[in-house]
């Protein structure tokens, strides 16, 4: 165990059965190592020596990598997991290998406490009665899991149809008026409400705001005392469909240790499907496009159901932990070299779960191998130099996909004084169809760091496309959003969808295809036909624009109406 790792080797979070054999052979991932041996330099120089000439960042490098990393032997790359426990290391292993300095206090690994909570199914009951008689099926109809790290979970109360469950005062906007909620199940839509004409910047017109994000509706039904909640999926408004549902939720879930400064956790959170929610609602007389009509007006008010929910399951409970992959490159200056550029892919995917096809191993090759790997890259160069002015912070943060749990953890315990970070550049799927035009950039309007980044690609003849689909809240669903909330100028840098030598509409069509057929599905699997040209394109762009952060005298800073405001730093001692 390496030192201050903080690892627990007696807490094993149980392995399922994969329901397929291993595709990859050890020696196959012994060969893929050795292809990234012989992509990088092996040794470990000091960062001032004299160095050879650098090889720069190859497709194969980048593919050699994520080969491994989606490969069946890592099962997934579940946090608190084996599978996940080698990523770590193998991640580690790569930043020693490069010369970097561990970023925790002489150890790359900076843990994370993660419990485990799995609710079982043989226990799941799950009905409607009063005004409505129904039983749901978990998984097809409902999908259920536990508030908190208890061991049973449930709640048998009335239904309250809440709309989309916001409340908003600077919108003029209470879905909850003055009822009294508490110990009620609540109903609510996905998403923001929308805007009307005669408002069209109502909740960000087309573009999600954290009000529509299901982490944001669970929050504030937490703070009225709920019992629980029920999110009505819609696969348009979601932007995924009920096998992604089920592929992020029906499966244990991971949390961090609940703060006790925070309301009472919900008995309960969950999602019921569009048609299972109109049939109950048909049966107590009401009709839920209309409901839906209602609750798009400011002067909706709840809705009592007249049904009652019956709802309990018990749960799998362990305490284990995960990590942060850190690693830290010193700036040359002695002045500038306390501030610091932060880089962060998330390592993590889904481990192993439901079998669709036959399949259970939940891959995470584009989510998100591909932007590991890249990130990969991106700190052998850094790290062979020329070294920046300003420090480069690398992390590989764990549980993403269970809420951005890893970079809320290092937001909330930063390794480095938060106030002195300038700014934090994510990859979150890195480009594996080939070179394109342009980028798609999350956050690029919220602060300096977009317009920054326009003006670096313009020489190459790109740009920054608008988010196609803002409306589905991307830049609230991933790391750097963790530390934009701690007030760090923020972007996750990705492909655009003007892809050189396609169609127009090509990438678009890839994109939607993707996010229907493979994301968090056992489908997104290694493509030996992808093309990494890509990839190196997108990893040196963020190089360049690392470097440029880190050679400058400059703070990003956020636009004006931007929800977030920076730390101001403490003067030097």
């Amino acid at each position: 165990m390496p030192p201050g790792s903080g690892v627990s080797y007696g807490m094993r979070l149980p392995i399922p059965i994969p329901t397929r054999s291993m595709r990859s052979s050890p020696a196959s991932l012994v060969l893929a190592a050795l292809t990234v041996a012989a992509a990088t330099v092996t040794t470990t120089p000091a960062l001032d020596a004299q160095q050879p000439a650098i090889p720069p960042i190859s497709a194969v490098e980048i593919e050699s990598h994520v080969r491994f990393l989606s490969s069946d032997l890592l099962e997934g790359r579940a946090p608190a997991s084996r599978g996940g426990r080698i990523t770590e290391e193998y991640l580690a292993a790569q930043l020693r290998s490069y010369g970097i300095t561990p970023g925790n206090n002489g150890s790359f690994f900076q843990r994370v406490p993660i419990d485990v909570v799995g609710a079982q199914r043989a226990t799941i009951k799950a009905s409607a009665s009063g005004k409505a008689t129904a039983s749901f099926a978990f998984p097809d109809d409902i999908v259920l899991w536990a508030g908190a790290s208890v061991e049973k979970s449930g709640a048998r109360a009335p239904v309250v149809f809440v709309g989309y469950g916001t409340s908003a005062p600077e919108f003029r906007w209470d879905d909850f008026k003055d009822v009294d909620v508490k110990g009620k199940i609540l109903l609510v839509l996905i998403n923001d409400p929308p805007a009307p004409a005669a408002e069209p910047d109502l909740f960000g017109g087309k573009a999600m705001t954290y009000y529509g994000r299901w982490t944001y509706k669970y929050e504030e039904a937490e703070r009225r005392g709920a019992a629980g909640m029920l999110i009505i999926h819609n696969t348009e408004r979601a932007a995924y469909g009920w096998a992604t549902v089920v592929g992020s939720w029906a499966s244990p879930q991971r949390m961090l240790p609940r703060d006790p400064r925070l309301p009472a956790p919900l008995g309960f959170r969950g999602w019921l499907t569009e048609e299972a929610t109109r049939g109950m609602l048909r049966q107590a007389g009401l009709d839920l496009a209309e409901l839906q009509r209602r609750a798009e007006r400011r002067d909706f008010r709840p809705v009592d159901t007249g049904i009652t929910i019956d709802i309990a399951f018990e749960n799998s409970v362990q305490h284990l932990e995960s990590n942060n992959v850190v690693g830290l490159i010193e700036g040359s200056d002695p002045e500038a070299r306390r501030e610091y550029v932060l880089l962060s892919a998330h390592w993590d995917h889904l481990g192993i779960g439901d079998p669709v096809n036959g399949d259970s191993i939940y891959n995470g090759a584009l989510d998100n191998a591909s932007g590991t790997a890249d990130l990969l890259a991106i700190a052998r160069q850094l790290a062979r130099g020329p070294r920046m002015k300003r420090s480069a912070l690398i992390s590989f943060v764990t549980a993403e996909e269970s809420g951005l749990l890893g970079s809320a953890f290092l937001a909330q315990n930063p390794l480095v004084p938060t106030e002195d970070i300038v700014a934090n550049l994510n990859v979150d799927g890195g480009n594996v169809l080939g070179e394109t035009r342009d980028l798609t950039v999350l956050g690029d309007t919220k602060s300096s760091l977009g317009p920054q980044l326009a003006a670096l690609i313009a020489p190459r003849g790109m740009r920054i496309s608008p988010d196609a689909h803002t409306e589905r809240g991307y830049f609230y669903r991933s790391d750097h959003f963790s530390f934009a909330k701690a007030g760090v100028p923020s972007v996750s840098i990705g492909e655009g969808e003007d892809f050189v030598g396609r169609p127009a509409g090509w990438g678009l069509q890839q994109s939607e295809d993707y996010n229907t057929r493979r994301y968090h599905q056992p489908g997104d699997e290694f493509d030996p036909t992808w093309d990494f040209r890509g990839a190196v394109q997108l990893s040196n762009i963020v190089l360049e624009f690392t470097r440029a952060l880190g050679n400058s005298r400059d703070w990003p800073a956020w636009s004006p109406g931007a929800e977030f405001k920076r730390v101001p730093r403490k003067p030097a001692m």
